[in-house]
């Protein structure tokens, strides 16, 4: 018997009884009937009340061997419809499992939700590690291996580089072939890049920071040996970028064909509540990888080795590398189930058969050539499937609004846990535990509310275009907090003179009359905080003559300190390791509306990939991802790290010089780190708002008679095809 099959053969079904593939199709290229209706009695037309067509398909009350009528030579040479083919399914593997081992325990995993449950994990372990663990060790990473701000920007833009140059051949030759595959080999690829990410740390010399005693106390100040110069460290930074293009080649079928195997395998209304499960997993990664990177950092990078330092010291590296070595060993181990699943999960055919088509209509009608079942199976097809993407309106402007707003996520990611660090006066590793805590609700939250608000609110494209629109403005609206800033701590010679006032013409003097006889160097930064409340460079500039240790924190505190002012208190002149706390008043605000910016941008993220699934033919789901990712990452991810690191290095105060190179920089200026991101902020947003308009004002939605299997819409254009009581009984348990 022949059974209902689409263009890639995906297995039969039969409404009301279970699939039986007994008898091959005597005519394996039957063709299909017209949408809408069935074959029955002499003309064997009888409309289905969901419209769907079912040719050659059994009867709900009888068995799924038994064809509801017998076909005539004439129905036989009926031309094929557009979409849906009716093959044989026998011999097509359904099972879970590799090669041939396919135990029936595994089937129980073979589900949607099976699915879904592994490629959170595979996600989670990539934003953990790509958006989590190197946006958090950025800082350490700088200082171990003395990069800059735009070279460790080059290290994060790797990642989109790698997934621009595999997104075409991925989406393109993967959304017709087996997806599992390529999703289990693209994991263990990124497993890969992890492993490599960590390994300057065993390929380098141990750690040599400068330990309280070398810095010195005035008078006891030495010069560094010249053998670490900056310039032989720094040439690990390619060895990172390696590894970053190895997640970027892995990462590439997750978010393309991942997103699509979901679509395809579950109902059309609950697509986008799959999706943001899916998304929300990828925003928890980068938050747990803040949280958890955090609490490594706080262990000395030289485990097992003691040091004098304390974390809050400028020069301390924790254990940045620790986190990369999990990952990568966890994404190894999660490739192992993906790669068993089969190309498509049994029971999908009747979700794809189901679907309504709300593709946008170009004029010429070209839009058409993407329903035929052959197209997109060879190279030769590729051309026309990019043109037919650049000649629809709403899928170019829906890509140019997402560059838009992955240029601020790539950047303030990257560098968002060192805006809090400068604002705020942190250490690393509490500014990536602050960032971690913003990310998880406003970021995980505001991904998982914008699938559910799709779902729930029943929207179809121009809705749901619509929704964006209205989440960017938001975010554009609270992104004018960057007007405020949080004031430098004042730091003697370099925001302002020894004496308080101000420095003439801006330029840096860290020799005062009270510490000229101290003869201090510049090679070591190592800030301590007077009980006057300003910072010194180093012990030696605060004009410090001893030290000792506080028992209650295990600190060091200077003691004799001759530029420290001692009229204030009675226990002044001394000064602690470390930076001074910053009691910014604005701190609760600008917190509270980061929050809401964060929120509002990830909540149009799962609307915009589900308009963008919406737009286009269901055979260029997959590519049209590919396409839009790559112009999302040219445009954005790529320039954003880059372009917010250029920005930061602009407001930087006080740069590191080591054997007359500049290295990493040491101290911002708040009131500049706030002004640029505020332009960046504002023109990204406003042109993101521009392009939602634009879209949304072109899009061209079918009309309702050329949407297979829909009814007429509800009022406020949100009908669904499972909003309506078809009459097959089979369709509840769907």
């Amino acid at each position: 018997m022949a059974m209902p099959q689409n263009s890639t053969r995906e297995n039969g079904f039969c409404f009301a009884q279970p699939l039986d593939f007994s008898r091959p199709s005597p005519h394996p290229g039957e063709a299909g009937r017209p949408l809408g209706a069935v074959s029955g009695g002499d003309g064997c037309s009888t409309p289905l009340s969901n419209g769907i067509a079912s040719s050659g398909a059994p009867s709900p009350s009888d068995s799924c061997a038994e064809p509801l009528c017998a076909p005539s030579p004439a129905q036989e040479e009926t031309p094929l419809e557009e979409g849906i083919k009716y093959v044989s399914a026998e011999g097509e593997e359904l099972a879970c499992g590799w090669g041939g081992f396919t135990p029936g325990c595994l089937q129980l995993c073979n589900t949607s939700k099976g699915v879904l449950f592994f490629l959170c994990v595979a996600s989670f372990l990539q934003g953990m590690t790509v958006n989590g663990f190197i946006n958090t060790v950025i800082t350490s990473i700088e200082r171990r291996f003395d990069l800059r701000s735009y070279q460790s920007g080059l290290i994060a833009s790797s990642y989109d580089i790698a997934a621009c140059v595999c997104l075409t051949f991925v989406s393109y030759f993967g959304g017709n072939g087996h997806k599992p595959r390529w999703l289990g080999w693209g994991v263990l690829v990124m497993g890969l890049g992890s492993l490599l990410f960590a390994l300057p740390h065993f390929t380098t010399g141990q750690y040599e920071a400068p330990s309280a005693a070398q810095v010195g106390v005035c008078g006891g100040n030495q010069s560094l040996p010249c053998s670490r110069a900056a310039s032989s460290l720094s040439g690990y930074r390619f060895v990172f970028m390696l590894g970053q293009f190895l997640h970027g080649m892995g990462a590439t079928p997750l978010y393309t064909l991942g997103v699509t195997y979901l679509d395809e395998n579950v109902k059309t209304n609950y697509s986008p509540v799959y999706i943001a499960v899916f998304y929300t997993a990828a925003i928890l990664g980068p938050a747990a990888g803040y949280l958890v990177g955090g609490m490594f950092l706080n262990i000395y990078t030289e485990i097992g080795r003691e040091t004098d330092m304390a974390p809050e010291n400028t020069l301390w590296v924790g254990a940045w590398w620790i986190g990369f070595l999990g990952a990568g060993a966890a994404s190894l181990l999660i490739s192992i189930p993906i790669l068993g699943y089969p190309q498509r999960l049994p029971g999908s055919q009747r979700y794809i058969v189901m679907r309504v088509s709300e593709a946008h209509q170009l004029k010429d009608g070209s839009h058409k050539k993407a329903s035929d079942p052959d197209f997109g199976k060879t190279v030769k097809d590729l051309p026309r499937s990019v043109l037919l993407l650049l000649k629809n309106p709403t899928f170019i402007f829906l890509c140019l609004a997402g560059a838009t707003e992955a240029t601020l996520i790539a950047g303030m990611s990257t560098f968002g846990p060192k805006f809090l660090e400068s604002q705020f006066s942190l250490s690393a590793s509490e500014a990536a535990t602050f960032f971690g805590y913003l990310v998880v609700p406003a970021g995980g939250g505001g991904t998982f509310l914008g699938g559910f608000l799709v779902n729930k609110l029943k929207l179809r494209c121009s809705g749901i275009i619509k929704l964006c629109l209205l989440c960017t403005v938001s975010s554009l609206l609270a992104i004018f907090i960057f007007f405020f800033h949080c004031p430098n701590m004042p730091m003697a010679g370099v925001t302002q003179m020894y004496d308080g006032s101000a420095l003439p013409g801006g330029h840096l003097n860290l020799t005062a009359a009270c510490n000229a006889q101290c003869g201090c160097l510049q090679d070591t930064y190592s800030p301590v905080c007077g009980t006057d409340g300003i910072m010194y460079y180093s012990p030696c500039h605060a004009g410090c003559k001893s030290v000792s240790v506080d028992l209650r924190d295990a600190k060091k505190v200077y003691q004799e300190c001759s530029c420290v002012d001692k009229a204030l208190l009675p226990d002044s002149g001394k000064a602690k390791a470390g930076k001074c706390t910053s009691s910014c008043a604005k701190k609760p605000l600008l917190l509270c509306f980061m929050f809401v910016v964060i929120l509002f941008t990830f909540l149009s993220s799962i609307p915009a990939l589900t308009a963008t699934l919406r737009c286009v033919s269901d055979r260029q789901r997959s590519f049209a991802l590919g396409i839009q990712w790559i112009v999302v990452r040219t445009l954005g991810g790529i320039p954003g790290p880059i372009a917010f690191g250029s920005m930061i290095d602009k407001s930087c105060l006080l740069w590191q010089e080591q054997c007359a190179e500049q290295g990493s920089c040491y101290v911002y200026q708040n009131s500049a780190m706030s002004r640029y991101t505020l332009v960046a902020g504002l023109v990204y947003k406003v042109l993101g708002t521009t392009f939602f308009i634009v879209a949304c004002l072109l899009y061209k939605p079918p009309p309702p008679e050329s949407a297979p299997g829909s009814l007429d819409a509800s009022e406020n254009g949100t009908s669904d095809l499972q909003e309506h009581k078809p009459s097959l009984p089979a369709e509840e348990d769907i």
